[in-house]
């Protein structure tokens, strides 16, 4: 039988001599000694990438999960390429189906330096993984599950400290699961060649590689940055998932950001909220956890505290979340699935739950589809508190509306039920997710997640219903759901936005231990055809961490080279007068093996988003008409994040991509000019920082 070993042992023990060293080698002595790849360079398993089409070389130890049948050259499915290596890999659903379990194991191999492989499947450390194991007594060294994606990700295992030692892999499923219940492999390296290709290194990627996040000498800026994929000036959570914002609101001077947050795992869960704070909307640090889900001690229940808003009371002074309780009914028969609490906090860290929850303890008559979500907000036609809830039935989305009482002693615990604020045609969805209602700049907005998209709806609004006059996608990129809205001290409408969505798979973060990252804060406005607008806040320029380059004017004829950054910021204005091409391209996160493209073209006004040859992420192309500025310049403002891209252009709109590169290269900014000469007044390009502190 395997002994298990935590793999995080060796790298405790590195961290116990780190208080020793000089702060600047301790990102240098945690990640794997990629270096000394050379010193211990032995042969892998046989038939390392089953190119043989069968089992050759491994062995069958138990079960029915694999056979010959599990090996395969299927190149794609429906969410994209499997990215194998060569023809052939395993694919761990073919042989029996997703329930069957059972172990493969390797040929016994000398341990090298370092090693990779290409994993896939389901995500589940216990039941599913790829494991390295100790010949001689079988202790299990080190394990990877999947991401729950069949795509193939790297992985890379520092094993520099078995060097030379007997070793064999194992393919381990126990899980009985119907849905993402197999494991994928593929490509196993050894020694250098499993740190890249034809010259370029693989970033560095595996659970293995994440030390624990307390109990070591890493300042929160360091410990981030080791991780070659995390976004470095947005929020993520060092282990776990996060997707929705939530009691976004500035409060004792300091900007607040709860997100929705499974602490035990990257994948969704009980929901908790996690909450970081800043004093200048940039840069945060973090706070213990806001809400707890009401039933912690039970891993399977899945009841948890759903989205919801904060405000500030205007008889106290305190912060109050009001949020959805949401109550997993398989164990919890007799409960309401979806109810709105409430809980208040004196210092902003510690929340104490309402005595008197549920303060709504059902939703109105035909809401079947859902309630959930609430967003409170001040009514200026009546000068009161009100709130909106997501909802829906069987033919469209809706917004429930309520009005508080207003009773001092209630601290805003007392709702009563106005009437649907606003109902759609059913083309966005029967269930209308995360709504935020507000008055901006004399008219009112309106928007809500429906269908798997943010939309917005800008009109007007009588006190009790609104009346929709142009509806838009709040963001035309392929990564942003759930935006929260909230007024700042100085009275700006501001956003944060998930930067991910429920219809991909592609979570490749999920294999060093975390999922989601929130945008950077934006302002709101409406633009000037009536729609609303985004714009990066004036604060971000506080991350720059060194000078800019400036090209000045630039008429490009070809290809220039702007830089080399994936933590950057990039503004670019274009003359369009003086441009004579049919287009240009920005490329980001460019090498020669792959690279994302930000396409205009100038004869139909349009800004293409291309990742189809970017790395690990969701494949694919999003385009939108920027509206002609009466100047003739283009403006365009760029942030890029290791593995996230917002794209803001001068008009208001938005473009928002998650882009994971397979290749630490990958940082080239580049711009192409096609067929003529694109006129470009200024490009600027801002190295920027860390958001910890």
């Amino acid at each position: 039988m395997m002994k298990q070993l935590s793999p995080y042992k060796n790298l405790l023990l590195s961290l116990a001599s780190l208080a020793l060293l000089h702060p600047t080698h301790i990102a240098a002595a945690v990640v794997p000694r990629t270096a000394d790849c050379h010193s211990h360079h032995y042969a892998g398993p046989t038939n390392p990438s089953f190119e043989t089409g069968d089992l050759t070389g491994w062995t069958v130890v138990s079960g029915t999960a694999f056979g010959n049948a599990s090996v395969t050259a299927t190149s794609s499915y429906w969410g994209g390429p499997f990215s194998q290596v060569g023809k052939q890999f395993l694919w761990g659903i073919l042989h029996d189906g997703e329930p069957a379990v059972g172990e493969l194991r390797s040929s016994t191999f000398r341990a090298s330096s370092v090693m990779s492989f290409l994993v896939g499947g389901g995500y589940d450390p216990v039941n599913l993984y790829v494991g390295l194991v100790r010949e001689n007594d079988g202790t299990l060294l080190f394990s990877q599950t999947g991401t729950n994606d069949e795509a193939l990700i790297r992985i890379i295992w520092d094993t520099s400290a078995y060097a030379g030692q007997n070793v064999y892999l194992v393919v381990v499923d126990t899980s009985t699961v119907t849905s993402w219940g197999h494991i994928n492999l593929d490509d196993v390296r050894t020694g250098c060649d499993a740190l890249g290709d034809g010259g370029l290194s693989f970033n560095v990627l595996g659970q293995n590689n994440q030390p624990p996040q307390t109990h070591n000498a890493l300042s929160t800026p360091s410990l981030y940055a080791l991780d070659p994929i995390r976004p470095q000036f947005h929020y993520s959570p060092y282990q776990g998932w996060i997707n929705d914002p939530c009691g976004l609101i500035q409060w004792g001077g300091k900007y607040h950001l709860m997100s929705q947050f499974n602490p035990a795992a990257p994948v969704w869960g009980p929901m908790h909220w996690s909450h970081v704070e800043s004093a200048d909307a940039v840069h945060w640090s973090e706070l213990p956890v806001a809400l707890y889900p009401p039933y912690p001690n039970n891993p399977l229940d899945t009841s948890g505290r759903y989205t919801g808003s904060a405000l500030q009371d205007k008889d106290t002074g305190a912060l109050q979340v009001i949020f959805t309780d949401a109550t997993d009914t398989a164990l919890h028969p007799d409960a309401k699935p979806e109810v709105v609490s409430s809980a208040v906090s004196s210092d902003g860290i510690n929340f104490s739950l309402y005595s008197g929850n549920p303060i709504i303890a059902a939703p109105p008559p035909n809401s079947p589809s859902g309630f959930r979500d609430p967003k409170v907000f001040w009514d200026t036609t009546d000068s009161s508190w009100k709130m909106v809830i997501g909802s829906g039935d069987n033919n469209s989305g809706k917004v429930q509306l309520y009005q508080s009482t207003r009773s001092t002693a209630s601290q805003l615990t007392s709702w009563e039920y106005v009437g649907v604020l606003y109902e759609g045609d059913g083309s966005t969805g029967t269930m209308w997710e995360c709504p935020n209602f507000f008055p901006i700049d004399g008219k009112w907005v309106l928007f809500y997640g429906g269908n798997g998209l943010g939309w917005y709806e800008v009109g007007t609004y009588n006190g009790t219903t609104f009346t929709s006059e142009k509806r838009g996608l709040l963001d035309a990129g392929p990564d942003s759901y759930a935006m929260q809205w909230f007024i700042d001290d100085s009275g700006r409408n501001l956003a944060i936005t998930w930067m991910g969505n429920w219809g991909t798979s592609k979570w490749p973060s999920r294999v060093n231990g975390w999922a989601g990252t929130q945008s950077i804060m934006r302002e709101l406005f409406i633009r000037d055809d009536g729609g609303l607008g985004n714009k990066i806040v004036d604060e971000v320029s506080l991350l720059a961490s060194g000078a800019a380059k400036s090209l000045g004017q630039t008429n490009v004829h070809g290809t220039v080279t702007v830089g080399s950054s994936n933590t950057a910021r990039l503004q670019a204005s274009i003359d369009l007068v003086a441009s004579n091409a049919p287009a240009f391209t920005i490329e980001l996160f460019a090498l020669s093996a792959e690279s994302v493209s930000l396409v205009y073209t100038f004869a139909n006004q349009s800004l293409t988003l291309d990742t189809t040859q970017a790395g690990y992420g969701q494949a694919g192309t999003w385009s939108a008409i920027i509206a002609k500025p009466a100047d003739n310049i283009l403006s365009l403002d760029i942030l890029i994040d290791r593995s996230s891209l917002e794209v803001f252009a001068g008009d208001g709109t938005v473009m928002t991509a998650t882009v994971f590169p397979r290749y630490q290269e990958s940082t080239d900014i580049q711009i192409v000019s096609h067929g003529g000469k694109t006129v470009f007044g200024d490009i600027v390009l801002t190295p920027l920082g860390s958001a910890w502190v």
